[in-house]
């Protein structure tokens, strides 16, 4: 699965996750007309924070973590699991 197809597979809102032996509270959102997504995450002991952004462009998948590197925001993604 790609890393456009797992964030796709979250759902929409806020919600609460568990990834890398975190509780996190997550939001995903549309932007851009619904050619891109948006997600930010923290953990709720306050360690850490994800956020990126993903756009659909005709060219492909373009991802812009925000001031965190790429691989951070794939594993996150990657190991993120739904609790509610």
């Amino acid at each position: 699965m790609s890393f456009g197809d797992r964030l796709a597979a979250l759902p929409l809102g806020t919600f609460r996750g568990h990834a890398h032996g975190r509780d996190w509270i997550v939001t995903r959102s549309l932007v851009s007309g619904g050619r891109g997504e948006k997600l930010v995450a923290e953990a709720l002991d306050g360690s850490d924070y994800i956020s990126l952004n993903l756009y659909r462009l005709t060219s492909g998948e373009l991802l812009k973590p925000c001031e965190m590197s790429d691989a951070k925001v794939r594993a996150f993604v990657a190991a993120l699991t739904v609790l509610s």
